[in-house]
């Protein structure tokens, strides 16, 4: 029998298998999780029989290096793969801050983690091309495989990417790489949520192409990458777009390149484990609502005593709020007030981290979203007894 509040840490495959067949047969209440560098982002959290640490999966690893893949175990870390990868000038184009607090692999897959490369690259969605899953009753499933253009059954690996361990637990990953650019540098410019929404629909109607074009600490970032030569054709006809609307630009690159990602990185994620009081949301509109989307924020902080700041992926459309100040009513005010401005856009507010105190279910899992009845469905096909990540997506199932 599995007993309360267990901790296992399988070793591979076959245990990780063993523990939920044991776990199964005991009816117990299964928690999956990697290195917690996204742990404040699940809500609805309940209290599971057993947790299965993964971090002790970090096997195989296969680099297939001239067909730009790679199959790994879903605890190695983040930044481990990026090394490794890069040995061979490549890399995975996915650069969520989290990977600085030791997130692995199935822990960006399982929580949607993502930085500002999500603009040209998407999330680990688009990147995975297979994956290896432990479903609730101990059963083995694969899908996908070792080449990107893979065309057979179901692509199943998808519905593992921000599942947060509710469907099964992801051993191993195949994964689509990209070639390290010769170069990389960035635009800054100093521009009001105003001003950047203008200059954001200007790029995004050009030529250019950005790897990243985000919005945060009162300017535009752009970054590009490339070829050298490409690189800094772009970067030179972005200061122009940026002049030419009147507004200052400079290019960063080297050291000041990286250390500005760093930031702006940090910024469009909301600065996780910043202390209790911080209330993270994350809003999702059509670009050209960046300014509409500060405005509506500054405005229900105001009303409600609360600190608040904005930070975007503003070429996509996906804005952080930061909340600090005042108590978790107030917080829950500014989140009510939002998410109706939000909704009234055709867009979406979810939490990703909030005060203890700021615990109704309701408030924090928001309307239900139009597929609900889709994922009730696929839920009950995967984990028919409910027994994986319980309350997770608490008050929806």
């Amino acid at each position: 029998m599995v007993s309360s509040s267990t901790i296992h840490r399988p070793a591979g495959l076959r245990e990780t298998r063993d523990a939920l067949v044991e776990a199964a047969r005991a009816g117990a209440s299964v928690e999956c999780a990697g290195g917690g560098a996204s742990a404040p982002w699940a809500q609805g959290r309940g209290s599971a029989n057993l947790v299965l640490d993964t971090t002790s999966l970090t096997a195989p690893l296969i680099h297939e290096a001239g067909d730009l893949t790679v199959l790994a175990g879903a605890g190695i870390l983040l930044s481990e793969l990026q090394a490794e990868l890069a040995g061979a000038g490549q890399f995975l184009a996915l650069d969520p801050p989290s990977a600085r607090r030791g997130a692995t692999l199935g822990g960006v897959m399982s929580s949607g983690d993502a930085g500002p490369l999500r603009h040209r690259y998407g999330t680990l969605r688009e990147l995975v091309i297979g994956v290896t899953v432990v479903l609730a009753d101990g059963t083995v499933a694969r899908s996908g495989g070792r080449v990107i253009k893979n065309v057979a059954g179901y692509d199943l690996a998808k519905l593992f990417c921000s599942a947060y361990g509710s469907l099964g637990l992801v051993a191993d990953l195949w994964l689509r790489l990209h070639p390290l650019p010769e170069r990389r540098c960035t635009v800054r410019v100093e521009a009001t949520a105003a001003e950047a929404g203008g200059l954001v629909l200007a790029v995004l109607a050009s030529p250019l192409e950005p790897s990243a074009l985000d919005f945060c600490r009162g300017a535009c970032w752009a970054r590009f990458e490339g070829t050298a030569a490409g690189t800094q054709a772009q970067a030179e006809a972005a200061v122009g777009l940026a002049r030419g609307s009147g507004l200052e630009a400079e290019v960063l690159g080297g050291d000041e390149d990286a250390a500005a990602w760093e930031q702006v990185a940090t910024a469009t994620s909301g600065g996780a484990f910043e202390g209790d009081g911080v209330t993270v949301l994350r809003a999702v509109t059509l670009p050209s609502e960046l300014e509409a989307a500060d405005t509506a924020l500054q405005r229900a902080g105001q009303g409600a005593g609360v600190q608040v700041e904005l930070a975007s992926h503003a070429g996509i459309g996906v804005h952080t709020g930061r909340l600090t100040g005042g108590d978790a009513a107030a917080h829950a005010i500014v989140l009510a007030s939002w998410r109706d401005f939000i909704a009234d856009r055709g867009g979406s507010v979810s939490v990703r981290q909030h005060p203890p105190d700021l615990d109704d279910p309701a408030l924090l899992a928001g309307p239900p979203p139009p597929g609900l009845e889709v994922m009730r469905r696929v839920k009950k096909v995967f984990d028919p007894d409910g027994r994986l990540a319980p309350g997770r997506f608490s008050p929806w199932f």
